[in-house]
């Protein structure tokens, strides 16, 4: 079966734009752009890679808060914005690197216009913790539009997947700016991407 419009778009080679640590960095761009937010450890490195059938685009690692700027990527034609911003809720990081990372995300969330929706990792396995819902509030105040997206979906049996799925479109529905629809996936058996890259080719306006 040969792959549809939106994995050939997703699929494409990304191009790495650069990291960005302070906001004076950020690069300038008129495109729609998406950002993939989450706790350190949530798969969100993992994901990145399985969207894009390449293991090398986001670096993975076992050691929670490695990324510690905001990284890059552009789609297809210079059609679309990927950004993979740093984890968060790494109890042992530097608290000066905790204020410093949460001062580059707000001010990031708060000024950047050409940003579609943010992607909020939720492992599957624990659903929404304290920091996920104060980053939701975040995007609230901002009036960003952000999504949750359940992570490690194999991990669970089919009846726990479908309870926690539940769970989180109960408490999408009482967040502002959040998307109602939540998408679970696994990098793993590959459940969840082709939904997940129809959703960024349509925000591509491909």
């Amino acid at each position: 079966m040969s792959a549809g419009p939106a994995t050939k778009f997703v699929r494409r080679p990304w191009k790495f734009i650069g990291g960005v640590a302070h906001l004076e960095q950020l690069p300038l761009a008129n495109i729609p752009e998406v950002a993939f937010a989450g706790r350190s450890n949530v798969g969100k490195s993992s994901l990145i890679n399985a969207l894009a059938g390449d293991s090398t685009v986001a670096r993975t690692s076992g050691q929670p808060g490695r990324t510690q700027q905001l990284n890059f990527f552009r789609l297809g034609d210079d059609q679309l914005s990927v950004v993979d911003m740093p984890g968060y809720g790494y109890a042992e990081a530097p608290k000066h690197l905790v204020d410093s990372w949460n001062e580059l995300l707000r001010n990031y969330l708060m000024g950047r216009q050409q940003l579609r929706r943010v992607f909020v990792l939720v492992d599957l396995r624990h659903g929404m913790k304290a920091n996920d819902l104060e980053i939701a509030k975040m995007l609230d105040k901002t009036a960003v539009s952000y999504q949750l997206v359940g992570t490690k979906a194999d991990k669970l049996t089919n009846a726990e997947r479908a309870k926690t799925k539940a769970k989180l479109a109960t408490e999408a529905r009482g967040l502002i700016a959040c998307y109602p629809d939540v998408v679970t996936t696994s990098s793993q058996d590959g459940e969840g991407l082709d939904g997940l890259r129809g959703i960024l080719y349509k925000l591509a306006g491909t």
